[in-house]
């Protein structure tokens, strides 16, 4: 069995008009949302052993504030900005570890996580995949290779907001 929580970014910071989309970083109700999502992860036992981070300032931002710091993390180019089948493909070559989170960007995560889905999760807040929407669902797949579209069921589904 294979355990994958994929999560948008936290809340990021329009502030600076001339920055980089790049480079936005987290602001505050993000910065505050993050470790939430963290303590949801944990209360409910799903704590990643690995995590695959889009290499934008705000997706690591994100995963720093999750305060998983010794799951270790690979930093992924090819995350920003990802098509769903992209994410999939990045997923298919995920380190040989139960649970793995993907933090990534919409509108590829949402996409990603309609269609990895068998079943979609029962929540409008999903279907609009706000910052901080995270999915955790399960395949029954041996290796992260095999997982596919329409393979996953959903586990659980929250947003910062609920959670506030």
């Amino acid at each position: 069995m294979r355990r994958l929580i994929l999560m948008r970014h936290a809340k990021s910071s329009w502030t600076d008009p001339g920055q980089r989309d790049f480079d936005r970083p987290l602001n505050p109700r993000g910065l505050r949302s993050a470790p939430l999502l963290g303590s949801w992860l944990r209360e409910r036992g799903f704590v990643p052993d690995a995590a695959l981070v889009s290499t934008a300032r705000r997706t690591r931002e994100t995963w720093a504030g999750l305060g998983f710091d010794a799951v270790p993390a690979e930093f992924i180019d090819a995350i920003y900005e990802a098509a769903p089948a992209t994410l999939l493909e990045v997923a298919r070559r995920a380190p040989d570890a139960d649970t793995v989170i993907l933090i990534g960007h919409q509108p590829g995560v949402g996409a990603a996580a309609e269609g990895l889905l068998a079943d979609p999760v029962d929540d409008p807040a999903f279907w609009a995949h706000p910052t901080g929407a995270t999915t955790v669902m399960e395949f029954g797949a041996e290796s992260w290779a095999a997982i596919g579209w329409g393979d996953g069921v959903a586990l659980d589904f929250v947003t910062p907001r609920a959670l506030e």
